[in-house]
């Protein structure tokens, strides 16, 4: 290895996949079950990776946070419909992987997106084997940028924070990294801009996991 590092923890939505397609679909399905206004796909796309709730409060307002368990439930009735079929495993994941695995790296997932969705997709694309942990939306009481799913994805890889290092695409993403006190790339393959970083501790900005091979 050319770093301290022995573990790489990955967000999921644009990190290493792409599934805006079905976001936006359960969304305003979502939004009209709730007799609310539809939003358009750019508005949608740009709070891929912040909880259920987060979203109905980022689109439609405070003023309907009580109606999030409602639009969460309609939100998951359509997800599990659609969300495993729409998202696309970017292209260079699969020889990232193998190049992680074959220098001895952990892999793991952190993600607000359901865990049994991320396993049926990776499994679909022969992704599955390369990941030691992945913690979902399920299994945490509070999301990102919240700390506990990247802390119980931590103590089940069982190493000191200094030798991980957390991947994402988001400013959420990277307050995660900042509150579990481990390291951070951001990646550009999301929506996030690069100066939206600028604020938060990242050890290297890529374009996409790709540019991994140059420092890791």
């Amino acid at each position: 290895m050319t770093s301290s590092f022995k573990a790489v923890i990955f967000d999921f939505d644009y990190t290493l996949a792409d599934s805006s397609i079905g976001v936006v679909e359960c969304t305003n399905y979502a939004l009209r079950g709730l007799k609310l206004p539809e939003a358009n796909a750019d508005e949608i796309r740009s709070t891929i990776g912040l909880s259920l709730p987060e979203i109905l409060v980022r689109l439609r307002g405070y003023e309907h946070s009580d109606r999030c368990d409602d639009f969460a439930a309609l939100f998951v009735e359509k997800a599990d419909e659609v969300i495993a079929d729409s998202t696309e495993v970017f292209d260079f994941v699969p020889d990232v992987m193998s190049y992680l695995k074959e220098r001895g790296y952990a892999l793991g997932i952190v993600s607000t997106k359901f865990r049994y969705r991320i396993e049926i997709i990776l499994k679909r694309e022969g992704l599955l084997h390369f990941f030691d942990v992945i913690v979902g939306g399920e299994d945490v009481s509070k999301h990102k940028p919240d700390p506990e799913s990247l802390n119980l994805a931590i103590r089940k890889l069982d190493l000191p924070l200094g030798e991980l290092i957390y991947v994402g695409d988001s400013v959420t993403d990277a307050k995660t990294a900042k509150r579990s006190g481990v390291s951070f790339i951001a990646v550009l393959s999301g929506v996030t801009p690069r100066d939206a970083f600028d604020a938060y501790p990242r050890y290297a900005i890529l374009a996409s996991i790709q540019g991994l091979r140059g420092v890791l």
